[in-house]
């Protein structure tokens, strides 16, 4: 939740008493944030976890109150008016909360707008704020500060309450920060809840005593005393008990650690010894070699005791690794589980570089979990940022999963440019697709418009090839009646009228109805016999009854019907 949603509140709390206590206790100082965050050089994140859990806060010394504690406030409160004489403003401390985070202000002016924080002279602290940096140590608790206040800025002030050990510099609010801090106390306060204190058991004191006769050998010319004897039966009965040790317990570690330390420390003596002794005289052949045999024996059981020991310790660390690497992985699951079909790229914590350096196995334990924890913070924040951006396409490109086949890389991009990168395809697919369809829609109305042109083309040819044949059909009709007329003057002008010329008269009529019915079927329908027997009467000027008996004795009275009955002229009514 956004922290400027909760009120901020400014408390009147004296500092050491029970409702300052518990103040502390059930809230999350700006003063606790390097903790939290397990980059403090003063308290590891799993102590600040038992503290906060059990309730029971650090205990200082006498010496430690009254030079550190103590003396931080009177310098403090030296440096005060210098800084507000620099800052033309006069600074109050406060401890102010918003929501459970709080901050415990060396100093904030009346308009809340700039704040203060004082650390005791630091050669070093010093010499990195004169240059403009604030340690990595620091930030986090003048960030919370600025989180918590909602001042512009924050004044960082290092000194000794005197103006010639004094510098400054000013932090300005860092919203980047600002999320880590959110989202470090958000799992720290998860951790707390789920707390159960495991106590880290350190290699134990080696017990036994390695102990050996100290070698002496006086020689001149000749060896004139020594207790090699003594020595030599003293060490054989030591390597052959070490030797005999099983390496099981913590205990047998240490034991074993200490035995081939003091071996190695004794075959150095016995080298020296031997030195010496040879420095007295050459001829001491015999010591000289027992000796080395000595020597060459307790580094032989030393380097054996330090790998069994070296490996024990490789061990343990291993163990501690791979606890952690294995609780990160399962984190990273149960995140992925809400992701799919995106991975997250949640870079897995440096375990093993966060404990170089450290001996105890406390320590290296505190560095692991702190690593741990920064880690799954680092996880979290990066399967939020994958949930937003998979929610923004369920709203903005459902059904479009196909227009982003690299979604996993796309995933590494800011928001913004994410967004961006995802609608300009959208944009493009629907430009693209309205393109095509564009041109889909133009081929089918071409393809129309062509038929539509190619069946008037169609319509115009049969239309002008009917009107070609029944032109030509006219004229083929209009030259046979003129022939007809002609014969028919002709045959009225030499007054016979003969069947031959009946005859001929019929032919041409029924020709001319053949024709006029193979020319004419596309524009009217075939004429009648009665039509027809009324068009020869016509032509020759007879009644219907003579047409009738010229057609029958034409064609020798043949002319049936369908049925093969009489003439289908016999009905024909003059």
């Amino acid at each position: 939740m956004d922290m400027m949603t909760y009120e901020l509140i400014e408390h009147e709390l004296i500092q050491g008493t029970p409702e300052w206590l518990d103040f502390r206790m059930n809230h999350d100082g700006a003063s606790e944030a390097a903790a939290m965050l397990g980059i403090s050089k003063k308290t590891s994140r799993n102590e600040l976890l038992r503290m906060k859990s059990s309730g029971i806060t650090k205990e200082f010394s006498d010496w430690v109150q009254k030079n550190i504690l103590d003396y931080g406030h009177e310098v403090e409160a030296m440096a005060r008016p210098i800084v507000e004489k620099q800052l033309g403003t006069k600074l109050y401390p406060v401890t102010c909360s918003r929501g459970r985070m709080s901050a415990s202000c060396d100093g904030k002016n009346m308009a809340g707008v700039i704040g203060w924080e004082h650390k005791q002279w630091n050669k070093e602290l010093a010499a990195s704020v004169a240059s403009g940096v604030l340690p990595d140590e620091h930030w986090p608790q003048v960030q919370q500060e600025l989180l918590v206040t909602g001042a512009e800025k924050w004044i960082f002030t290092v000194s000794d309450g005197t103006e010639e050990n004094m510098v400054s510099m000013e932090v300005l609010p860092d919203p980047e920060k600002f999320e880590t801090l959110r989202a470090g106390w958000a799992q720290f306060n998860k951790d707390r809840e789920n707390y159960v204190h495991v106590e880290v058991i350190e290699m134990p004191k080696a017990e036994v005593t390695i102990d050996l006769p100290a070698l002496f050998v006086h020689a001149k010319g000749m060896i004139t005393e020594h207790n090699m004897e003594a020595f030599g039966t003293a060490l054989t009965a030591k390597l052959a008990e070490v030797r005999a040790i099983t390496l099981v317990t913590d205990q047998d570690f240490s034991n074993a650690k200490a035995a081939a330390s003091k071996f190695r420390e004794t075959a150095k003596a016995i080298a020296l010894s031997k030195a010496q002794m040879l420095a007295q005289t050459e001829t001491i052949g015999e010591a000289a070699l027992k000796m080395d045999a000595w020597a060459k024996d307790l580094n032989a059981t030393a380097l054996q005791l330090e790998k069994d020991v070296t490996k024990e310790d490789l061990k343990k660390k291993e163990a501690m690794i791979n606890a952690a690497a294995l609780a990160f992985s399962a984190h990273v699951e149960i995140l992925e589980a809400e992701t799919r079909p995106i991975r997250l790229n949640a870079q897995k914590p440096d375990f093993a570089g966060s404990i170089k350096g450290k001996s105890k196995y406390s320590s290296m334990q505190d560095a692991i979990d702190a690593a741990l924890a920064n880690g799954i913070i680092s996880a979290d924040a990066i399967a939020k940022d994958v949930r937003a951006k998979l929610a923004w396409c369920k709203e903005h490109a459902a059904g479009m999963s196909a227009l982003f086949p690299d979604l996993q890389a796309l995933m590494a991009k800011p928001l913004e440019d994410f967004t961006l990168v995802i609608q300009t395809r959208i944009d493009k697919q629907k430009a693209d697709e309205a393109a095509r369809l564009e041109a889909e829609r133009a081929r089918i109305q071409a393809e129309e418009e062509a038929k539509a042109r190619a069946k008037i083309e169609a319509e115009t040819k049969a239309k002008e090839e009917s009107e070609a044949r029944a032109k030509a059909h006219a004229e083929s009709a209009q030259r046979e009646a003129d022939a007809i007329e002609e014969r028919r003057k002709d045959v009225q002008l030499a007054g016979q009228e003969k069947p031959v010329a009946v005859d001929q008269c019929v032919r041409n009529a029924t020709m001319t109805a053949a024709v006029s019915q193979a020319h004419d079927q596309f524009k009217q329908p075939m004429p009648s016999p009665v039509e027809i027997i009324r068009a020869v009467a016509d032509c020759y000027k007879v009644s219907m009854e003579e047409s009738v008996r010229w057609i029958n004795i034409h064609f020798n009275n043949t002319l049936r019907d369908a049925n093969g009955n009489r003439s289908i002229f016999d009905d024909v009514d003059e």
